[in-house]
C-alpha cells in the first residue's frame, strides 16, 4: 500500500498543534493508578508512525484530564496503566460527548487495569458492551496484516490477546480496548521486548491510526 499523507479532520475541531505539528494525548484520570506509566510510549509511536504513514505527530505528548475542555482539542486519547480508575459524573459525561461527537479513545490493559476499568466504563456508556473485534476486522489488515488478530507483546497471565471495541450508532468505531496483549510496552524502550515484538507492536499501532483516520 502506497504511503499517503493523512488529514485528521473531525466534526468538532482539529488535532491540537505545536510549532505545526499535531499532538496525541494522554488522559490523566483520577483513582490512583499510574496513568503516567512508561513516558516514552507517545514520543516513540510518534515517531513510527510519521516515518511509516507520513503523519506530522509531535514526539511532545499532550496531558489532559477528562473534565478539561480542552479534551475536545484533542481527537486521539491514549489510556493505560495498572491500577485503579476513578471517572467522576462529570468525567463520565465529558468522556460520553467527547466521543460521541468524534473522538477516539484507545485503552491499553498493562496488566492490573481491567477490573477498574470494566468498571468505570459502565459510567460513560451504562447502555453498551464492549465488542471482540474477529480477526477479519479491517483493523486487523488496513495497512500491515495480521492474520491472527492482535499481537501478543507481554505474556502476563497467558491468555489470548483481546481487542475489543466500542461503536457509535452509525457503526464508527469510537473506542478500542486492548487486553491481555499490553501493545504500547512494546512502544516503550523500558521493557527489553525482543525485537521482532517490537516491531508487530509499532504495525499494530500504524494499523490502529490509519483506521481511525480513514474511516
Amino acid at each position: 500500500m502506497n504511503k499517503l499523507i493523512l488529514l485528521i479532520i473531525f466534526s468538532f475541531g482539529i488535532l491540537n498543534a505545536i510549532d505545526g505539528e499535531h499532538q496525541i494525548a494522554r488522559l490523566h484520570y483520577k483513582g490512583g493508578g499510574d496513568w503516567y506509566n512508561d513516558q516514552d510510549i507517545i514520543p516513540n509511536i510518534s515517531k513510527f508512525l510519521n516515518k511509516t504513514i507520513n503523519t506530522n505527530f509531535s514526539e511532545i505528548q499532550a496531558i489532559v484530564t477528562a473534565d478539561d475542555p480542552k479534551l475536545f482539542d484533542f481527537p486521539f486519547i491514549f489510556m493505560t496503566g495498572h491500577g485503579t480508575i476513578n471517572f467522576s459524573e462529570k468525567d463520565a459525561e465529558s468522556l460520553r460527548t467527547y466521543l460521541e461527537r468524534g473522538g477516539f479513545l484507545y485503552v491499553d490493559d498493562d496488566y492490573g487495569l481491567n477490573k477498574s476499568f470494566q468498571s468505570q466504563f459502565k459510567k460513560i456508556f451504562p447502555e453498551k458492551d464492549f465488542v471482540e473485534l474477529p480477526n477479519n476486522h479491517e483493523i486487523f489488515h488496513c495497512y500491515f496484516n495480521f492474520p491472527n488478530g492482535l499481537p501478543k507483546i507481554h505474556k502476563h497471565d497467558n491468555k489470548r490477546p483481546q481487542a475489543f471495541g466500542i461503536f457509535d450508532d452509525n457503526g464508527r468505531l469510537m473506542m478500542l480496548y486492548t487486553y491481555e496483549s499490553n501493545i504500547t510496552d512494546g512502544w516503550s524502550n523500558v521493557h527489553n521486548d525482543p525485537d521482532n515484538l517490537r516491531e508487530l507492536a509499532f504495525q499494530f499501532g500504524a494499523n490502529l491510526f490509519y483506521y481511525i483516520m480513514t474511516n
